[in-house]
C-alpha cells in the first residue's frame, strides 16, 4: 500500500488555517475570553456562603427535594473548606460557558438533521468522529489555533460535549407520534407551529436528557482543559499530579466529583427525572386550590337541581 500521508496533509491544513485565519482565532479568544470572565464573575460574585446559599436555593426551587439539596450543600462546604472554592468556580464557569455554545449548536442542527435525511447521513459520521476520537488529537491543533489557557480547552470541550444534543434533539422529534403530526396539519398547523407547539414540547423529556449529558461531558474535560492551561480544578488536579501532591490530587477530584453531582442533579430535575412533589410546593397547592374552585360551581348547580 502506498503512504497516503494522511497526517502530512493534516498538518498542512492546520497550518494553512493558522496562516490565513489568525484575526478570525484571535476575536474568537477575546470574546470567548471575555465571555468565561462575566461568566465567573457572576457564579464568584459573592463570597462562598452567601453563594453557597444562592446554590442551595437554586438545587431546591429546581429539585424540590430538602434531603438532596441539604446534600448538595454539604458538598458546596466541603469544597470551600479544602480552599478549592473559586477553582471550583472557575470550572464552572468554563462548564456552563461550554454548555450553552454547545447546545445552542447542536439542539438546532438536531432539528435539522431530524427533518432533513441528507443532513442526517452527512452529520452522524462526523459525530461519530467528535465522540470517538481521543481528545488530544484535537486539543493540539486548538493549542495551535487558540493558544495557551482557558479557551483551547474550552473549543476541545465543546467539540466532546456536543454530538449528544444533537443525537438526543434528533432522536426525540422523531419519536414523536406522527398521527399526533398528521392531526396538528390537518387543524391547518403550519410546519413552525407544529414543531413550537406539538414536536419540541413532545420531545422535551429526550431533550433535556441530551442537556444533562453535554454538562456532564462537558466537566468531564475540566481536567484536559488543565493540561493546555485552563484555570479551575483541572489546573489543580495537573499541577498536584506533575508535583507528586498526593493530598491536594485527591481534594481537587473531589471537589470535581461534587460539583459532577450538583450539576447533574439539578440539570436531570430540569428534565423532571428525580424532581420531588412535596406538599408544601406552592404549584400544588395552587393547582389544588383552583381544582376546587371547579368541583365547587359544580357541587353547587347539583344541589340546586336537588
Amino acid at each position: 500500500m502506498p503512504d497516503l500521508k494522511i497526517g502530512q496533509h493534516g498538518e498542512d491544513v492546520i497550518n494553512w488555517f493558522t496562516k490565513h485565519f489568525e484575526g478570525l482565532f484571535d476575536f474568537l479568544t477575546t470574546w470567548l475570553s471575555h465571555l468565561l470572565r462575566w461568566t465567573y464573575d457572576i457564579v464568584a460574585g459573592l463570597q462562598p456562603l452567601p453563594m453557597t446559599i444562592v446554590f442551595a436555593v437554586i438545587a431546591l426551587v429546581i429539585t424540590r427535594r430538602i434531603g438532596l439539596t441539604a446534600l448538595l450543600v454539604v458538598g458546596l462546604l466541603l469544597v470551600d473548606s479544602m480552599g478549592l472554592w473559586y477553582e471550583t468556580m472557575q470550572s464552572l464557569a468554563t462548564v456552563l460557558v461550554a454548555t450553552i455554545i454547545a447546545l445552542v449548536i447542536g439542539i438546532p442542527v438536531g432539528i435539522w438533521t431530524a427533518f432533513n435525511p441528507v443532513a442526517r447521513a452527512i452529520v452522524a459520521p462526523l459525530l461519530d468522529f467528535m465522540q470517538t476520537v481521543p481528545t488530544f488529537v484535537y486539543l493540539l491543533p486548538t493549542v495551535l489555533f487558540f493558544g495557551i489557557g482557558a479557551v483551547p480547552g474550552m473549543i476541545a470541550t465543546i467539540v466532546f460535549a456536543a454530538p449528544p444534543a444533537v443525537r438526543l434533539t434528533q432522536l426525540g422529534i422523531r419519536q414523536v407520534d406522527p398521527e399526533t403530526v398528521e392531526a396538528s396539519a390537518a387543524f391547518g398547523g403550519s410546519r413552525w407551529e407544529i414543531l413550537r407547539e406539538v414536536q419540541l414540547p413532545l420531545a422535551r423529556a429526550s431533550i433535556m436528557a441530551g442537556v444533562n449529558q453535554v454538562i456532564m461531558l462537558a466537566l468531564s474535560m475540566v481536567v484536559v482543559a488543565g493540561l493546555v492551561g485552563g484555570e479551575g480544578l483541572g489546573g489543580v488536579v495537573v499541577s498536584s499530579v506533575q508535583s507528586l501532591q498526593i493530598g491536594a490530587s485527591i481534594e481537587g477530584g473531589l471537589a470535581v466529583v461534587v460539583l459532577a453531582i450538583y450539576l447533574d442533579r439539578v440539570s436531570a430535575a430540569l428534565g423532571g427525572q428525580g424532581r420531588g412533589n412535596p406538599s408544601w410546593w406552592p404549584r400544588r397547592k395552587a393547582s389544588e386550590g383552583l381544582e376546587q374552585a371547579q368541583v365547587q360551581p359544580e357541587s353547587r348547580e347539583l344541589a340546586a337541581a336537588g
